[in-house]
């Protein structure tokens, strides 16, 4: 398949082309990114260009009311934006493009709930060992079910967006102490984005993932490993992992990622009825994780253990509903090499190996200043690639204590 052209003066090569179109939020609606520019989605309806949506759905803060449209409407809508910009030059549309530099991009979704899984067996095996040296590194449910806790949907902010060290309690010598974290960590994910609302009191089968759900995100789970070493046991992270959850500006359809499915790792033991996926696939994504420039790792998400159907299943599995613009997430993705690990956590053995970076400091957790970024690829139908949506956050002094 010949890669799309466009008549557009822009850039298609660098993984925004138009197999891609992710979707992002600003103050006037929708706008979708093509190469280096923008396309303004409501006053195409308005100028009868766009004939697939109402202009409610995308004069909306927030992709939620076009994600609940269905898979379906958002197909149609993608095929006329192809249209548009692959067709005859067009000034009534040229004249609705704006260059992402001008953009102001705001959170592209408002999630009632937040959901973070612990879905990577690298990840969750290096966590054990680290934190239980002499114990089985994986808690004993692991391989029967998707491990995971619930997050603060209100802390879920936009790439970009300033992450303010947050205070705990934490050990320090032989008592506990409260104060600022000084073990903040990184995690890199893989978010999903829900589409559709399901109905309470019936579970969603994990073979239902494509219909339910409408795009995906990169995200970062900020880590207090020093608040969440005290707090999590017996019960998991609490205040350690509320603070903050950044994720892309850009939201990836769905649709944009089926060159991107691949046979996920063989499950044993075979999962419960309720985890069946009658099609089972992850998704070929290879993340990079930089921090103040310095290439950390780069995280293979085609390792993930757990799929992303069996994650939404056993979401709803007890018949909790998930509504529009709800957000669950990988947890950190790792792979088995030193060099594809997802958090500080792992790279620096909880503290106990600095990594150097190329301005030649050292680091074994984050410092006021750092800048994180993480970035990903994916294979496209056409043979090429396509780069999902960036997510970075920056690192700034904790308040002055409110005590």
């Amino acid at each position: 398949m010949a890669p799309l052209t466009s008549w557009i003066d822009t850039d298609l090569e660098h993984g925004y082309g138009l197999d891609h179109l992710p979707l992002g939020v600003d103050a006037e609606g929708v706008v979708v990114r093509i190469g280096d520019v923008a396309l303004r989605l409501a006053p195409l309806v308005d100028d009868g260009l766009l004939r697939s949506v109402s202009h409610g759905l995308v004069a909306a803060r927030t992709l939620g009311p076009l994600f609940a449209a269905g898979s379906a409407t958002m197909a149609r809508l993608r095929d006329e934006i192809v249209v548009l910009a692959s067709g005859r030059p067009d000034d009534a549309v040229a004249r609705r493009l704006v260059s992402i530099d001008a953009l102001e991009l705001s959170v592209p979704i408002r999630p009632r709930t937040y959901v973070d899984f612990y879905a990577s067996e690298a990840h969750a095996t290096n966590a054990g060992r680290i934190f239980r040296p002499d114990g089985d590194p994986l808690p004993a449910a692991w391989r029967r079910l998707p491990i995971g806790y619930h997050g603060r949907a209100s802390t879920v902010v936009v790439s970009g967006t300033p992450i303010v060290r947050p205070w705990g309690l934490r050990r320090e010598g032989e008592g506990v102490v409260l104060g600022p974290s000084a073990m903040l960590d990184l995690e890199a994910e893989v978010g999903f984005v829900v589409g559709r609302a399901s109905e309470r009191g019936r579970p969603v089968s994990a073979g239902a993932f494509a219909e339910m759900v409408g795009g995906v995100v990169l995200a970062n789970d900020w880590s207090a490993r020093d608040i969440q070493a005290l707090e999590s046991f017996p019960l998991g992270p609490f205040a350690g992992k509320s603070f903050a959850t950044s994720i892309s500006a850009w939201v990836t359809p769905l649709s944009a990622l089926d060159a991107a499915r691949v046979t996920p790792p063989v499950q044993d033991p075979a999962p419960s009825a309720n985890l069946v996926d009658p099609d089972p696939w992850c998704l070929d994504l290879r993340l990079e994780l930089r921090l103040n420039g310095t290439v950390l790792t780069r995280p293979p998400a085609a390792t993930t253990y757990w799929t992303p159907g069996q994650l939404l299943a056993h979401l709803t599995d007890n018949g909790a509903p998930v509504e529009p613009e709800d957000l669950f997430c990988s947890g950190t993705v790792s792979g088995a090499a030193p060099d594809e690990v997802g958090s500080l956590l792992e790279l620096t053995w909880g503290g106990t190996r600095p990594v150097r970076l190329d301005d030649g400091h050292m680091r074994t957790w984050l410092v006021d200043g750092d800048e994180v970024t993480i970035t990903a690829t994916a294979p496209a139908l056409d043979g090429g690639f396509i780069r999902l949506g960036e997510v970075t956050g920056r690192v700034v002094s904790a308040i002055a204590s409110p005590w």
